[in-house]
């Protein structure tokens, strides 16, 4: 169980869309979720260093009891990967959320608070990053987050909770959802849990992962879902 929860396993995922834009050919992004407690590996960025194009943090980057010299740390690491963006988890807002969002914000650490990023090819192509807010504290607003995104761009939504998606509507044209919160379960008795194992779901209007997360809470041990993160390559293609 101590083993399950202090892994760096580093989950690699290809998925494929027809309508993703040619001419990006492809994006790969790191997501990590839950870190809560823990100080991230250097093998974990030293894995994945070179490959991705940007990071996303899922939420629960802390909690109450972990101090800002560690957040800071595992930050300063993650910024070696690339551009990082952070959504708000519930456990973020058990600290002095006020300084942690002025740490981010002088880290150059883009925060997606109902808001929106955009990419553009040479070709014009977009790609928009869409983030909401907390879920739990109804603090999310997707509309906003929309209304930020550029009209007609492939679209990824980040969001800590991953009942998100019950907001989500076809024509949102949301391709992919990032989440975390459940930490997969964390502890499985005889493969019993609250919450399923993480996994990459297809739904009825769009595809849906849940991260187990990177750190744990309450007890720091796992069972039968293991810590990990995420490296995800989008490219065009059928899909599988």
């Amino acid at each position: 169980m101590v083993k399950e929860a202090f892994l760096n396993k580093v989950v690699e995922h290809e998925i494929l869309f027809p309508d993703f834009p040619n001419s990006f050919g492809k994006v790969t992004l790191f997501f990590i979720s839950d870190i809560h407690r823990r100080v991230i590996s250097d093998s974990i960025i030293q894995n994945v260093k070179g490959k991705a194009d940007f990071v996303i943090i899922g939420g629960d980057l802390m909690e109450k009891g972990v101090s800002f010299p560690q957040v800071k740390e595992n930050l300063r690491k993650l910024k070696q990967i690339g551009p990082v963006y952070f959504v708000w988890g519930n456990n973020d807002y058990e600290v002095d959320f006020r300084k942690l969002d002025a740490i981010l914000l002088d880290m150059g650490i883009k925060v997606l608070d109902n808001t929106a990023v955009t990419f553009e090819s040479n070709d014009g192509d977009k790609l928009s990053l869409l983030g909401v807010d907390d879920c739990s504290q109804e603090r999310d607003r997707l509309d906003f987050a929309l209304m930020d995104a550029e009209e007609g761009s492939f679209k990824i939504l980040a969001s800590h909770i991953p009942t998100i998606t019950d907001k989500i509507l076809p024509e949102h044209n949301i391709r992919l959802v990032l989440s975390g919160h459940t930490h997969g379960g964390q502890i499985h008795i005889l493969g019993y849990s609250p919450y399923a194992r993480g996994r990459l779901k297809k739904l009825k209007n769009t595809i849906l992962l849940i991260s187990n997360g990177y750190g744990t809470t309450t007890v720091p041990l796992r069972l039968g879902a293991p810590a990990e993160t995420h490296l995800i390559t989008l490219k065009r293609g059928l899909e599988r």
